[in-house]
């Protein structure tokens, strides 16, 4: 019994010395990543004259710092406490590209807003680099709700999320587990554990298919282990594809002046070669039909990943008993990439969103 709780002391000692090694540097108990944080202006849209800006960083449940940029608007809720919003992807952009835009849009709205990078990408941290999981990206989430919840002058009981493209799967997960999320809203989102684990439309949901990905994977983790190093694969050509596919829709965002930026992955070197191992073989979504909190599903009609919002909000419904505050909406005329910066027309639904998130954080 002696010897029992002499371990039990002596662990918890431990456990102890180690916290507080962590806990110099951080308010929350985990120690910061100095990050390099470019000081100038360097957004694909313009900083509205009613709203503030500044960068900030805090740190995730892994350890990581996230670099993030934080719009507040200039005229103040009469309590002083701001509803807020953390708004992320698309999946390979950063936040000085589509999440920025609607961050600041939302903060133009009266919201305080963040658009942050996620693990790994941008200006946030990470080792090695360009890579992604779908337990982490998940997390990224909730910990921009830990980081809104303890701002002085913003009500936590007021938190809501924007996920874009294969952020809007994340958001949808991060909004099942987590319950300080009181409204999601995905924008033209992608699933991509199911990409990742069946490629487009499906068309590889099959075992002989997964087979020989892993094996391609898998021997491309041993040569990068040994070479000690993780390139990068998957960017966009330097030449528009031909056509009108998905991909020349891609290009015409991210490698031209509307949306390109030198720390984009889309924009440049793709992900790192072996970043999908964990997404091919964890599914997100599972539990999306137990969120009591209100989602708002937004697709363009002629979006080539509208079949995934649409399963999406199939299965959230399926079954649940918290239907009533959910909703898909389906943008006439748009494809996947109008909903980044609303296209060559007025695609974002900016009013609906501003309705939807007044109706859900008051």
């Amino acid at each position: 019994m002696k010897r029992s709780i002499k371990m039990i002391i002596t662990t918890l000692a431990a456990f102890a010395a180690i916290s507080s090694a962590f806990a110099k540097d951080g308010k929350n108990g985990v120690k910061m990543e100095k990050l390099k944080l470019d000081k100038k202006w360097d957004k694909t849209f313009e900083l509205s004259d009613t709203v503030s800006h500044k960068k900030v960083t805090f740190t995730n449940h892994f350890g990581i710092t996230l670099a993030a940029d934080m719009y507040t608007p200039k005229a103040a809720p009469k309590d002083g406490k701001f509803a807020a919003i953390a708004v992320s992807g698309p999946f390979g952009a950063v936040k000085e590209q589509a999440s920025g835009l609607y961050a600041h849009e939302m903060a133009k709205r009266g919201y305080l807003t963040i658009a942050f990078d996620p693990s790994f990408t941008g200006e946030s941290g990470g080792q090695p680099r360009y890579m992604n999981s779908p337990d982490i990206n998940t997390e990224d989430f909730q910990a921009a709700v830990d980081f809104l919840s303890n701002l002085t002058n913003v009500d936590p009981e007021k938190i809501g999320i924007i996920g874009i493209c294969g952020w809007g799967g994340m958001a949808l997960n991060a909004a099942a587990i987590d319950t300080r999320i009181k409204a999601t809203a995905v924008m033209t989102m992608y699933d991509m554990s199911r990409i990742a684990a069946g490629g487009y439309f499906d068309e590889n949901d099959n075992e002989e298919s997964r087979y020989q990905a892993r094996l391609e994977t898998n021997k491309a983790r041993t040569e990068c282990f040994a070479k000690g190093e993780y390139p990068t694969t998957g960017g966009l050509p330097d030449k528009r594809p031909e056509g009108d596919t998905f991909f020349s829709q891609y290009w015409d965002y991210y490698k031209t002046e509307r949306g390109y930026h030198p720390r984009s992955l889309n924009s440049n070197m793709g992900w790192a070669l072996t970043a999908n191992t964990s997404m091919m073989n964890t599914r997100i979504l599972r539990y999306t039909n137990e969120i009591r909190n209100a989602v708002l599903i937004v697709h363009g009609e002629k979006a080539h990943s509208r079949y995934m919002g649409e399963t999406a909000y199939k299965d959230m419904i399926n079954g649940s008993k918290y239907t009533a505050n959910k909703e898909l909406v389906i943008i006439p005329n748009a494809t996947h990439c109008d909903l980044y910066d609303g296209g060559n027309g007025n695609f974002i639904p900016w009013e609906k969103l501003q309705g939807f998130f007044e109706k859900n954080l008051k």
